[in-house]
Formats: structure tokens, sequence, C-alpha cells
């Protein structure tokens, strides 16, 4: 017998009042196993308190928090053929995506807005990991195409947050042909003299990583994330090697040079402006925290002995 479940929950949703007591009042971190009640950790934007670890946040979560007052334009989703190779496994793709859609409430794992950021306009693009692993499929890719050209022909600033498995199995090659063509859209960009940032969530991986995730002007990490191309297990085992236990985290994509700086998500909105208004020749904001909370390659010293 659960007695959590069996005799506590029923007797405070008694004294409340209330017969629908929410099931995740509570959340664990994985890190440290500490335990911090939902709204605190909502509060604090995902990030546990006392051990700094940065929880998945929904894709319409991260542009709420990025953009000024929560408010935004939504780009329309681009219209695609929604089942292409009439992939079928344990289910029907089509059902999948059905399923996904009513998880989320999103048409497909790419959601990107319009706004202002410190009172600076800028179009921002995110993963949604919930949408069948944040992969990428054709209608992924239209839409990033769709804002990448926006901000080429506008002339604004686009940040990218990433969050993705890869390419999306079901609709094969087509998804795979949407990593050399988001790419055509960040030189889009680079000719226009458009500032593109990329934010690397947790976990940003697969082809997604191999193109776009890693063609940004600036590359920001949040702490802890796992980033890379294959899987730890799949590399082991052709190398036959044991590799180190923070491989393909920021961390040491940090130390080793493929990331530009690793930022706290409390600290990344004012982060990223700071960062567009530098390359556009811009005063910062007034008031700005001149020192945020971020790690960043240091540039090796050499003594007068050597």
């Amino acid at each position: 017998m659960n007695w959590i479940t069996n005799l506590v929950r029923p007797k405070i949703g008694g004294i409340l009042g209330r017969k629908d007591l929410p099931e995740n009042l509570w959340v664990k971190c994985p890190e440290s196993g500490e335990m911090v009640f939902h709204k605190d950790l909502e509060a604090n934007m995902g990030v546990v308190p006392n051990s700094g670890y940065h929880m998945k946040i929904s894709a319409k979560e991260r542009l709420a928090q990025f953009f000024d007052g929560g408010e935004y334009e939504t780009l329309e989703m681009p219209k695609v053929a929604q089942d292409p190779l009439k992939f079928r496994d344990k289910s029907r793709y089509t059902d999948k995506l059905k399923d996904a859609r009513k998880k989320t409430g999103l048409e497909d794992s790419i959601l990107a807005g319009k706004g202002m950021v410190d009172d600076l306009e800028m179009i921002a693009v995110v993963h949604e990991m919930a949408f069948i692993g944040g992969s990428l499929g054709m209608a992924a890719g239209e839409m990033i195409i769709k804002a990448m050209e926006l901000a080429a022909e506008t002339k604004t600033p686009l940040v990218l947050f990433a969050a993705s498995g890869g390419a999306r199995m079901q609709e094969g090659i087509l998804s795979l042909m949407q990593l050399p063509r988001t790419t055509v859209g960040v030189q889009m960009m680079k000719d226009a003299g458009v500032p593109y940032i990329v934010v690397l969530t947790n976990p940003t991986t697969g082809g997604v990583s191999a193109s776009y995730a890693m063609l940004g002007d600036v590359h920001i990490a949040e702490p802890g994330a796992v980033i890379g191309f294959a899987g730890r297990r799949v590399i082991e085992g052709t190398i036959r090697e044991k590799l180190p236990d923070d491989f393909q985290t920021s961390e040491y994509l940090l130390e080793h040079g493929m990331v530009d700086m690793i930022v706290s998500r409390l600290e990344m909105k004012s982060t990223i402006s700071r960062v567009v208004r530098l390359m556009l020749n811009l005063p910062p904001v007034e008031g700005a925290n001149p020192d945020p909370v971020t790690q960043s390659a240091e540039p090796e010293t050499v003594s007068e002995d050597s």
C-alpha cells in the first residue's frame, strides 16, 4: 500500500476542499535528489535553486521567459505533406503526430516567435523536446527556414534554442534534406549581416548538432547540457575505449573550444541582449548587470620562462 497516495493525499484534498490535487506538487532534482515545490521551480525558470540543475522546459515557457513581458508574435507554421512516406511501425506516423500535437499544443517540434528583448526586436526559434524528441522533419525545417528568411529580410537578430534528438526517421531522406537547407538559411543571414545566436540546451544531438546548431556566430550552452552527434555508447563501441565521464557535456565542449560560454538560464536573456548589442554596435541597456553568471573559455597564459 502506498500510504502517501492512498492516505495522505485524500486527507490533504479533503482539508483543502479540492478533488483534483495535482500529482506533481514536488519535483525531484535528478542531480542532487533535492525535492523542490513546483511553484518555486517555475518561479526560478526551471532551475533547481540549490544544485543549479537545469530542468527541461517547454518551448512556450522558453519564449515567455525570453521576450519582454512574455509577449511575442508567433510565426505561422508552413504547410507540408503530413506523411510523405506513409510510414508505419508499431503505429502509424499520422497517429504519432496527432498524439504529439495533443500533448504539446504545437503543430510540430519548432515554435518561432518575434518580439522585444530588452527593447530590441529579435526572432527566437525553439525546439520542443516533448514533440517526438524535438526531431527535425519537413515542417520543422520549413519553420526554421521561414524564420531565417524573415531575419535576413528585416535585418532582425535571430536566436535559436536547440534541443533535439536529431532527424526524424519517419520522414527518412526528406528529413535529412532539411540539414543542408537550413545551412543555406544560416548563410543567408550571414550575407545579410544579421546576428545568429545559438543556445545549446539539454540535449542537442544528431543531425541538428551537425548542422545549423553549430553554425552560429556565438554559441552559448546551458550548464550540464548533453551536446554531440552520435551517442556515448555508440562511440565507445566504435573506438573500443572508455570516454571521460563529462564527455559531450557543456563543460567538456567549453574546455575544448566548441562553445563560447556557459550561461545560467537565469542570466540567459540579459547575456544574449548584451551580446547582440555588441554585435550591432548598440549601447548597452541602462542598469544592465555587467557581470552575468557565465563561464567562458580563457586564453592560455604563457610564462616568461617558456
